[in-house]
């Protein structure tokens, strides 16, 4: 692949898979009868952010955690050079960040979707320290990343801190 391709494919990746579960639980969150979705019925805390804000602010986070990755990926030797740890660790990142929307919006399983973004967030922290040891300027391109998935988990226990009565 032509060097110049490769920051754009780094890009692309975590982009196209929030799209993709952008996609998948559509339906979840925009209402196409005169109901309310599930998401939408649910009681939510005075501080959460309105819903237009989420795309752009994902783009942006994918877009930099994709090139954090471009950096990692040249400055420590690609799969097989000092890059591979810190490599692994993101891939299983973003398969957690990939699985947090089904399961909310899909299972629609507070409890369950709590427990999965501590553990995203585990990994965000994870994936910026073996970062910082191969490249600090990559490492800190994710601090963003950290304080928008920090948000999104006090939003989320408070989601089920408020609706944990809730029957369907």
């Amino acid at each position: 692949m032509a060097n110049y391709l490769k920051p754009v494919a780094a890009v692309l990746v975590p982009n196209i898979g929030g799209l993709l579960m952008g996609y998948i639980t559509r339906s979840e969150t925009r209402r196409t009868t005169g109901q309310l979705t599930w998401y939408q019925a649910l009681k939510k805390p005075s501080f959460q952010p309105p819903s237009w804000l989420v795309g752009p602010v994902w783009t942006a986070l994918y877009s930099t955690m994709g090139y954090a990755s471009y950096m990692i990926f040249r400055d420590g030797g690609g799969f097989g050079g000092k890059a591979a740890l810190p490599l692994a660790v993101y891939g299983a990142n973003l398969a957690l960040n990939f699985a947090w929307a089904p399961l909310f919006f899909k299972g629609q399983n507070l409890g369950l979707a709590f427990a999965e973004i501590v553990a995203l967030w585990g990994s965000v922290v994870a994936t910026i320290v073996t970062f910082r040891n191969v490249n600090v300027n990559a490492a800190n391109l994710l601090l963003p990343y950290l304080g928008w998935v920090s948000f999104a988990t006090l939003i989320n226990f408070n989601l089920w801190r408020m609706n944990k009565d809730r029957t369907d």
